[in-house]
């Protein structure tokens, strides 16, 4: 079941189940944060990031509210949690969970994210894991370097 809350011409559809085996209401800060993760080209945005588009589309809200939903989401597997370095810091930032598997490439110069997937990594760590008689339950991946387009 499906419930969709309209705000400022934002539709956020939302799972009903998903919230309330979380044990989550639907408020206007969790439907506002969802949906900045929702809309955003960003697909990995920093709690400071989120903080800064709705202080700039004139909602009143604090960042400690930010993190609070943030955590929340995490606990309800809504959002996936990275911890990605680049030019000397690490950030946590955060993208909706779409219940796929993928990696990531991160320029150590701009920070700048991209997602991948590949079916021959994949199998391979298969391998590796059925060699070494290893029964994976999770892994990521993370190629840290510089994109060549960059300057």
């Amino acid at each position: 079941m499906y419930i969709v809350v309209s705000f400022k011409d934002n539709i956020v559809i939302m799972s009903n189940i998903e919230l309330k085996n979380a044990g989550l209401k639907i408020t206007l800060p969790r439907v506002k944060i969802l949906s900045k993760l929702e809309s955003s080209e960003n697909h990995h945005m920093s709690a400071e990031d989120i903080y800064k588009e709705l202080i700039n589309d004139g909602e009143v809200i604090s960042l400690a509210t930010v993190y609070r939903v943030l955590t929340q989401f995490e606990a309800a597997k809504i959002v996936i949690r990275h911890h990605f370095e680049s030019d000397g810091n690490s950030q946590a930032v955060f993208e909706l969970n779409h219940g796929d598997h993928h990696d990531h490439m991160v320029s150590l110069k701009t920070g700048k994210v991209v997602e991948f997937y590949d079916e021959i990594i994949e199998n391979r760590q298969k391998e590796l894991a059925k060699e070494y008689n290893f029964k994976i339950v999770d892994h990521s991946m993370i190629l840290y370097g510089e994109f060549l387009d960059e300057e």
